[in-house]
């Protein structure tokens, strides 16, 4: 397994992630507390996607969906901006770890044959413009709809420190998180 998990890390650093290390899902803290955050709203998606909550459902079951896989796939980019308050920057450097996410996603899936996978990415989903959701309709793209850390009430700092991730990387950086639980062997049939 050890050579199965250094080519997954080493294909996440290719994929232009900064940090990447496998972790263990049950070193994962899930508190319920970060997933009330969401319903405070900050970031303004709260009720407005389907892999948002209160949509992409009770943080119980999340947790119990995310328990059934063994490992996850952590990375992290990181990102230089103009200063601590620069948004656009930080919209900016979203969308180039999105690239990296769904990069990186792809060749898990293509190159690892590893299809018993959770992908989680950092904040709430911007695949469509506007999401069907608003319009009380199916999600019309289910494959690239990805649910995040903080909707399923990972403890992102604790994760990342478990991991040798550093969660702070200098002045005027953002960093975001992607992770991918996955099974492999016998326990993809899960």
């Amino acid at each position: 397994m050890g050579a199965i998990f250094n080519d997954l890390v080493q294909a996440a650093l290719a994929s232009k992630a900064d940090h990447a290390a496998i972790a263990e899902v049950s070193q994962i803290k899930f508190v319920e507390d970060f997933r009330k955050a969401c319903e405070q709203n900050v970031c303004r998606k709260y009720d407005t996607n389907w892999v948002c909550p209160p949509a992409v459902g009770p943080f119980e079951e999340l947790k119990a969906q995310a328990c059934t896989y063994k490992y996850g796939l952590l990375f992290q980019t990181v990102h230089q901006m103009k200063s601590s308050f620069d948004w656009n920057g930080m919209m900016a450097a979203k969308k180039v770890h999105d690239g990296v996410f769904r990069n990186l996603l792809d060749r898990v899936k293509n190159e690892y044959k590893l299809q018993s996978i959770l992908p989680l990415n950092a904040g709430s989903c911007e695949f469509c413009a506007k999401c069907a959701y608003l319009d009380n309709e199916p999600c019309r793209f289910p494959d690239e709809a990805f649910a995040s850390v903080e909707a399923y009430g990972i403890d992102v700092i604790n994760l990342e420190k478990t991991c040798g991730i550093p969660y702070y990387n200098g002045k005027n950086t953002v960093s975001y998180v992607g992770l991918i639980l996955f099974n492999i062997g016998a326990e993809e049939s899960i």
